[in-house]
């Protein structure tokens, strides 16, 4: 039996975080469904008779009735595949939920929060679902194959071998007890990075939602036969985030590294994170410094400089600028001093020794 696996496209996400441009979230709301078009399209081109979706399909909190209908139109694409989805912590199966009140297309499984098994003439398929944001108790432990003799699938969201309070709110298992439970492909959601070194598979996000998810994203595909499983990563998404790590220490003017970073050689199909180190000879204004850039591709600088003055040996002059750095550093070395505070004393510094240059 041949099948697609897909989990975690997050349709509508706001991308709030992901770039210190706006535009950018409408950018990749788009590439989410050119995506989600290059699954159904594989699935029609490749007669797959089966699509797992193993959770957050949707942003529960944003997503609009438009791209629900929109989704479900590509589902009656393929109306001789058979798709069945199990909710994640972001697409729920709730009251209010879509997957509860919208009228989807006759091919398409949505698992609810009782272990369902569905018997197909070649394979049973079991899953679950969440109905609520946590789950802290699947009962997935209890689950029992009836016919060992079948192939034999779990369609489910979650964490493997969760370790700290957070993961342990959105279905922890352990791999040791999935490997008991003696299925022949677990097809899983939850975590982005791809898995698929077992029959216990992560395909991972299908498009990257952002500079934590660098690499490759895409689906798995491939063909069951009891006993023997081949299975194929498909990369879907046509963007990569990629970080470029620049180092201020001798650079001594925002000028200059406008110039610097516009000098970088970037690929079309790349989104740029600029990372500056270092030690800086001048302030630093992120949000100014993007303004200039003459490459949409850089869309968020990190600043994670030091400033380059020597507040202790400034301290000994007998001059305003001595007096100056000697409040500053007793500042910078009060007790329980926060990091947000200790990068407003330093901004204070930079300013404070320009003016007294």
């Amino acid at each position: 039996m041949k099948f697609a696996h897909i989990a975690d496209m997050h349709f509508d996400s706001p991308f709030v975080s992901l770039s210190d441009k706006d535009i950018l979230g409408d950018l990749r709301r788009l590439e989410q469904r050119k995506a989600f078009k290059k699954v159904i399209e594989y699935c029609k081109t490749n007669q797959i008779e089966y699509l797992f979706i193993s959770g957050d399909l949707y942003e529960h909190k944003y997503v609009k009735l438009s791209t629900i209908e929109y989704i479900n139109q590509l589902f009656q694409e393929i109306p001789d595949t058979k798709i069945f989805i199990s909710p994640g912590n972001h697409d729920p199966y709730i009251k209010n939920s879509y997957y509860n009140k919208f009228n989807w297309s006759k091919n398409v499984k949505i698992f609810k929060s009782q272990i369902e098994k569905i018997e197909e003439k070649e394979a049973d398929i079991y899953g679950y679902g969440f109905d609520d944001f946590y789950c802290t108790d699947s009962k997935i432990e209890n689950l029992e194959i009836e016919n060992q003799d079948k192939i034999n699938i779990l369609i489910i969201h979650g964490t493997l071998d969760g370790a700290s309070i957070e993961e342990k709110q959105y279905n922890s298992m352990t791999r040791r007890m999935l490997k008991e439970k003696n299925f022949d492909y677990i097809a899983l959601g939850h975590i982005h990075k791809p898995d698929y070194s077992s029959e216990i598979v992560y395909p991972g996000s299908t498009i990257s939602l952002g500079f934590d998810e660098l690499g490759e994203h895409g689906m798995i595909v491939g063909d069951i036969q009891k006993g023997k499983i081949t299975t194929e990563f498909i990369p879907l998404d046509d963007e990569k985030f990629k970080e470029i790590e620049m180092d201020v220490t001798d650079i001594m003017s925002k000028e200059e590294l406008i110039e610097k970073i516009n000098e970088l050689e970037i690929q079309e199909n790349e989104y740029i994170k600029i990372i500056l180190k270092g030690n800086r000879n001048f302030e630093i204004n992120k949000y100014d410094i993007l303004k200039y850039l003459s490459n949409e591709r850089i869309i968020k600088i990190k600043d994670y400089t030091k400033i380059a003055y020597d507040l202790k040996s400034i301290a000994n002059e007998n001059t305003l600028r001595g007096l100056f750095a000697k409040n500053m550093l007793e500042k910078l070395e009060a007790p329980e001093i926060t990091e947000e505070e200790k990068q407003i004393i330093e901004k204070a510094i930079e300013i404070g020794m320009d003016a007294l240059e």
